[in-house]
């Protein structure tokens, strides 16, 4: 018996009935060898945290844009925080954190420079839209590897596809990974406006602090815990409604105060106009893009204006400002 076999018996030993096993799960698209060692989710999450595309989650604006400071979060930073979130839940319940890793660490490889602002005017400017979570799905099976994809199981990828907060993913693993995101985000852009000096603590409502707690660290206690308790023994990934509420009203909240903040999205514009004519350029100038995007179109048969959105959306904050500054800043002017 391999160390993986032996790994996939203390699950069906270990795990609850509800969690998913990696000796059940669906496969990948393309067949492949099992690895001697690792189950099928570990080798997924393997694969996710060696790729490009997650190397590049670290130059990725999170919410704040080119923050003056070394400890905002970017992409990354939030990624690993659902991952730390998620894994924490799964192992309290039992559940396979393999796979509940590996969903963490890639449900937001297909996010757009510049956070939500790039994936807002990609999606208004592309005829055939954008959205981040189905762009992570063409980064798992598409973009990676020249066009090879991850080829990643099913599990994975449906966890990927469903982390938003309208999603459904069919395992319980995926529906962590659904509620840790929102956790995440909510607590850490707290913790990040209030170092902007947008926001206080007492600028909370009162009594959403008095339900969920005082600090990001009571909070993010407060709720994990609350998820984990809610959802013991049972077939599903819950919250107390009283406490899921209080969290709805602190993320209308953080909408109001931060999320469309004047000071928090004063550079907002500027950088719409960059990637809408960053992808008016490409649409145009197809074969300035590097070689494994034209191949995409010329030995693949897709569309012109998703491979110009694969291209862009690729870009990290840094790169998408040096390529319009090589395109449309005369060089005697640049700094």
């Amino acid at each position: 018996m391999t160390i993986r076999e032996q790994a996939e018996e203390r699950e069906y030993q270990f795990f609850s009935p509800y969690a998913a096993h990696a000796g059940d799960s669906e496969g990948r698209d393309r067949a492949e060898e099992p690895c001697e060692v690792r189950t099928c989710y570990q080798r997924d999450r393997d694969r996710i945290l060696h790729s490009k595309s997650f190397r590049r989650l670290k130059h990725k604006t999170q919410v704040f844009i080119s923050p003056m400071g070394d400890h905002y979060r970017t992409r990354l930073t939030h990624t690993l925080e659902v991952s730390q979130l998620s894994r924490t839940v799964a192992k309290a319940l039992r559940l396979n954190d393999d796979l509940t890793d590996a969903i963490a660490l890639g449900h937001d490889l297909g996010h757009t420079p510049f956070g939500h602002s790039g994936e807002r005017v990609l999606n208004t400017i592309c005829p055939l839209g954008f959205a981040h979570y189905q762009q992570s799905i063409r980064v798992v099976e598409i973009l990676e590897k020249n066009g090879q994809g991850l080829n990643l199981t099913k599990e994975v990828r449906d966890g990927i596809l469903n982390h938003r907060t309208s999603g459904s993913p069919h395992t319980l693993e995926g529906k962590i990974v659904r509620f840790c995101d929102k956790i995440a985000y909510i607590n850490h852009d707290i913790d990040d406006a209030e170092r902007a000096g947008i926001l206080t603590e007492s600028d909370i409502p009162l009594e959403l602090r008095e339900k969920i707690g005082f600090s990001t660290r009571e909070r993010l206690n407060n709720l994990i815990t609350n998820v984990v308790y809610s959802s013991l023994d049972r077939n599903d990934i819950l919250m107390d409604p009283e406490i899921e509420d209080a969290m709805r009203r602190l993320r209308e909240f953080m909408f109001e105060h931060v999320y469309l903040n004047p000071v928090a999205k004063s550079e907002e514009g500027k950088v719409e106009r960059m990637i809408c004519m960053l992808y008016e350029y490409y649409e145009k100038n197809i074969q300035e893009m590097p070689p494994e995007y034209i191949a995409l179109i010329e030995d693949r048969g897709e569309k012109e204006q998703r491979v110009v959105c694969d291209y862009i959306s690729g870009m990290t904050d840094q790169y998408s400002i040096e390529k319009f500054d090589q395109l449309f800043v005369p060089k005697s002017w640049r700094v």
